[in-house]
Protein backbone atom coordinates (compact mmCIF):
# COMPACT_ATOMS: atom_id res chain seq x y z
CA UNK A 1 0.00 0.00 0.00
CA UNK A 2 2.84 2.42 0.90
CA UNK A 3 4.59 1.65 -2.38
CA UNK A 4 1.36 2.33 -4.29
CA UNK A 5 0.89 5.70 -2.53
CA UNK A 6 4.55 6.60 -3.13
CA UNK A 7 4.21 5.79 -6.86
CA UNK A 8 0.97 7.79 -7.03
CA UNK A 9 2.66 10.77 -5.36
CA UNK A 10 5.66 10.63 -7.71
CA UNK A 11 3.37 10.34 -10.74
CA UNK A 12 1.34 13.37 -9.57
CA UNK A 13 4.46 15.49 -9.04
CA UNK A 14 5.79 14.50 -12.49
CA UNK A 15 2.44 15.32 -14.15
CA UNK A 16 2.20 18.73 -12.47
CA UNK A 17 5.81 19.59 -13.38
CA UNK A 18 5.20 18.53 -16.98
CA UNK A 19 2.05 20.69 -17.23
CA UNK A 20 3.84 23.73 -15.81
CA UNK A 21 6.71 23.24 -18.24
CA UNK A 22 4.27 23.07 -21.18
CA UNK A 23 2.56 26.28 -19.97
CA UNK A 24 5.92 28.06 -19.97
CA UNK A 25 6.76 26.72 -23.44
CA UNK A 26 3.43 27.85 -24.95
CA UNK A 27 3.53 31.29 -23.28
CA UNK A 28 3.94 33.92 -25.98
CA UNK A 29 4.87 37.53 -25.48
CA UNK A 30 2.98 39.74 -27.92
CA UNK A 31 3.39 43.42 -28.66
CA UNK A 32 -0.05 45.02 -28.47
CA UNK A 33 -0.67 46.56 -31.89
CA UNK A 34 -3.86 48.19 -30.61
CA UNK A 35 -1.95 49.98 -27.81
CA UNK A 36 0.64 51.30 -30.28
CA UNK A 37 -2.05 52.64 -32.60
CA UNK A 38 -4.07 54.12 -29.72
CA UNK A 39 -0.94 56.04 -28.64
CA UNK A 40 -0.46 57.35 -32.19
CA UNK A 41 -4.15 58.35 -32.40
CA UNK A 42 -3.87 60.18 -29.05
CA UNK A 43 -0.79 62.00 -30.35
CA UNK A 44 -2.62 63.12 -33.51
CA UNK A 45 -5.61 64.16 -31.39
CA UNK A 46 -3.44 66.63 -29.46
CA UNK A 47 -1.37 67.84 -32.43
CA UNK A 48 -1.79 70.61 -34.96
CA UNK A 49 -1.24 68.40 -38.01
CA UNK A 50 -3.37 68.83 -41.12
CA UNK A 51 -5.08 65.49 -41.66
CA UNK A 52 -5.67 64.63 -45.31
CA UNK A 53 -7.85 61.74 -46.51
CA UNK A 54 -7.69 60.39 -50.08
CA UNK A 55 -10.04 57.66 -51.29
CA UNK A 56 -9.41 56.01 -54.66
CA UNK A 57 -12.22 53.95 -56.19
CA UNK A 58 -11.11 51.15 -58.57
CA UNK A 59 -8.19 53.32 -59.76
CA UNK A 60 -10.71 55.50 -61.62
CA UNK A 61 -11.34 58.46 -59.38
CA UNK A 62 -9.93 59.91 -56.18
CA UNK A 63 -11.75 62.01 -53.60
CA UNK A 64 -9.63 64.17 -51.30
CA UNK A 65 -10.69 65.99 -48.15
CA UNK A 66 -9.28 67.36 -44.91
CA UNK A 67 -10.39 65.60 -41.73
CA UNK A 68 -10.93 67.48 -38.45
CA UNK A 69 -8.91 66.09 -35.52
CA UNK A 70 -12.13 65.09 -33.73
CA UNK A 71 -12.95 62.69 -36.58
CA UNK A 72 -9.48 61.10 -36.82
CA UNK A 73 -10.27 58.33 -34.33
CA UNK A 74 -13.34 57.37 -36.42
CA UNK A 75 -11.15 57.16 -39.52
CA UNK A 76 -8.73 54.85 -37.67
CA UNK A 77 -11.45 52.53 -36.30
CA UNK A 78 -10.47 49.59 -38.54
CA UNK A 79 -7.11 49.50 -36.76
CA UNK A 80 -8.54 50.04 -33.29
CA UNK A 81 -11.09 47.21 -33.73
CA UNK A 82 -8.57 44.41 -34.32
CA UNK A 83 -8.10 41.76 -31.64
CA UNK A 84 -5.79 43.11 -28.93
CA UNK A 85 -3.05 40.56 -28.35
CA UNK A 86 -2.28 42.32 -25.07
CA UNK A 87 -5.42 40.56 -23.75
CA UNK A 88 -4.47 37.02 -22.65
CA UNK A 89 -7.83 35.55 -23.76
CA UNK A 90 -7.28 36.88 -27.27
CA UNK A 91 -3.56 36.00 -27.30
CA UNK A 92 -4.38 32.32 -26.74
CA UNK A 93 -5.89 32.24 -30.24
CA UNK A 94 -2.68 33.47 -31.92
CA UNK A 95 0.85 32.24 -32.34
CA UNK A 96 3.99 34.30 -32.27
CA UNK A 97 6.23 33.45 -35.23
CA UNK A 98 9.95 33.82 -34.43
CA UNK A 99 11.15 37.36 -35.19
CA UNK A 100 13.30 37.62 -38.30
CA UNK A 101 15.64 40.27 -39.62
CA UNK A 102 15.15 41.43 -43.21
CA UNK A 103 18.50 42.75 -44.45
CA UNK A 104 16.97 44.43 -47.50
CA UNK A 105 14.54 46.47 -45.36
CA UNK A 106 16.91 46.78 -42.40
CA UNK A 107 14.00 45.82 -40.15
CA UNK A 108 13.12 43.16 -37.62
CA UNK A 109 9.74 41.60 -38.45
CA UNK A 110 7.41 40.33 -35.75
CA UNK A 111 4.46 38.34 -37.10
CA UNK A 112 1.39 37.07 -35.27
CA UNK A 113 -0.98 34.62 -36.97
CA UNK A 114 -4.08 32.79 -35.71
CA UNK A 115 -3.71 29.19 -34.58
CA UNK A 116 -7.01 28.41 -36.39
CA UNK A 117 -7.12 30.86 -39.35
CA UNK A 118 -10.58 29.72 -40.44
CA UNK A 119 -12.04 30.94 -37.12
CA UNK A 120 -10.43 34.39 -37.04
CA UNK A 121 -11.08 37.45 -39.23
CA UNK A 122 -7.61 38.90 -38.66
CA UNK A 123 -5.26 36.60 -40.58
CA UNK A 124 -2.03 38.31 -39.58
CA UNK A 125 -0.54 41.19 -37.63
CA UNK A 126 3.01 42.19 -38.54
CA UNK A 127 5.25 44.78 -36.95
CA UNK A 128 8.36 46.10 -38.69
CA UNK A 129 10.91 47.58 -36.32
CA UNK A 130 14.27 49.29 -36.69
CA UNK A 131 16.90 47.79 -34.39
CA UNK A 132 18.44 50.39 -32.07
CA UNK A 133 21.80 49.42 -30.51
CA UNK A 134 21.58 49.30 -26.72
CA UNK A 135 17.79 49.90 -26.65
CA UNK A 136 14.48 48.40 -27.67
CA UNK A 137 13.66 48.33 -31.37
CA UNK A 138 11.61 51.26 -32.72
CA UNK A 139 8.42 50.15 -34.47
CA UNK A 140 7.97 51.82 -37.86
CA UNK A 141 5.08 49.99 -39.54
CA UNK A 142 2.17 47.74 -38.70
CA UNK A 143 0.62 45.52 -41.37
CA UNK A 144 -2.73 43.81 -40.77
CA UNK A 145 -4.70 41.51 -43.04
CA UNK A 146 -8.38 40.99 -42.30
CA UNK A 147 -10.78 38.76 -44.26
CA UNK A 148 -14.50 38.22 -43.91
CA UNK A 149 -15.89 35.53 -46.15
CA UNK A 150 -19.29 33.90 -46.30
CA UNK A 151 -21.65 32.49 -48.94
CA UNK A 152 -22.89 35.93 -49.96
CA UNK A 153 -19.72 37.99 -50.09
CA UNK A 154 -15.98 38.32 -49.65
CA UNK A 155 -14.29 41.28 -47.98
CA UNK A 156 -10.56 41.71 -47.51
CA UNK A 157 -8.75 44.63 -45.90
CA UNK A 158 -5.00 45.03 -46.22
CA UNK A 159 -4.04 47.68 -43.71
CA UNK A 160 -0.75 49.54 -43.25
CA UNK A 161 -0.06 51.93 -40.37
CA UNK A 162 3.12 54.00 -40.61
CA UNK A 163 3.84 55.23 -37.10
CA UNK A 164 3.52 59.00 -36.69
CA UNK A 165 2.86 59.49 -40.42
CA UNK A 166 -0.07 57.86 -42.18
CA UNK A 167 -2.23 54.83 -42.70
CA UNK A 168 -3.66 53.08 -45.72
CA UNK A 169 -6.45 50.53 -46.13
CA UNK A 170 -6.94 48.59 -49.36
CA UNK A 171 -10.44 47.13 -49.32
CA UNK A 172 -11.44 44.46 -51.81
CA UNK A 173 -15.10 43.41 -51.86
CA UNK A 174 -16.98 41.00 -54.06
CA UNK A 175 -20.54 39.74 -54.13
CA UNK A 176 -21.76 36.76 -56.18
CA UNK A 177 -22.22 37.59 -59.85
CA UNK A 178 -20.76 41.09 -59.46
CA UNK A 179 -17.31 42.46 -60.26
CA UNK A 180 -14.71 42.93 -57.56
CA UNK A 181 -14.54 46.46 -56.13
CA UNK A 182 -11.27 47.86 -54.78
CA UNK A 183 -11.07 50.99 -52.67
CA UNK A 184 -7.84 52.52 -51.35
CA UNK A 185 -8.17 54.85 -48.38
CA UNK A 186 -5.06 56.79 -47.37
CA UNK A 187 -4.94 59.19 -44.42
CA UNK A 188 -1.82 61.27 -43.81
CA UNK A 189 -0.88 63.68 -41.05
CA UNK A 190 2.89 63.91 -40.73
CA UNK A 191 4.40 62.89 -44.05
CA UNK A 192 7.96 63.98 -43.35
CA UNK A 193 11.06 61.77 -43.36
CA UNK A 194 12.45 60.85 -39.95
CA UNK A 195 15.00 63.30 -38.64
Amino acid sequence: MKIFLLKLLLFSVAAITSCRQKEKETKNDFISVVSLIRADVAHVDTSLYSILKMVTYDSLRTDTQYIPREKFKDEAKDFLDIPDLGDKKVARKYKNDPPRYDELLGRVIFKYTPIHPEKEEVKSQELLATPVPGADARINNVIIIREISNRDSFLQKKMLWQMNRSFQIITTAQKPGKPEITTITRVTWNEQPDQ
